[in-house]
């Protein structure tokens, strides 16, 4: 009974594992069919016309300005909260 588990073990094949020299011999292929790949993709991308681009701007810069001074309020807020806290309990 053990052995037929050696034979079955004897007679697998082996595998080759690649050198590392055969596995950056095929770099050049692979850079070369990314960089194909890359291309046939960016060629399928929709770019936005400019004026798109300059409302989407727009916006993005009034959402900062706003929400840039509803935190300076909050913290405004909050600050004055916390120093009114801490005079209450200081006397």
């Amino acid at each position: 009974m053990g052995s037929q588990v050696v034979s079955e073990a004897v007679q697998r094949p082996t595998t080759e594992v690649p050198t590392a020299a055969a596995g950056i011999a095929t770099w050049p292929a692979q850079i070369k069919e990314y960089v194909e790949d890359l291309q046939a993709e960016m060629r399928k991308v929709t770019w936005p016309t400019p004026d798109q681009v300059k409302a989407t701007t727009a916006v993005v810069v009034a959402a900062v300005f706003g929400f840039a001074a509803f935190f300076f309020l909050v913290d405004i807020a909050v600050a004055q909260g916390i120093d009114k806290l801490f005079r209450t309990f200081a006397k």
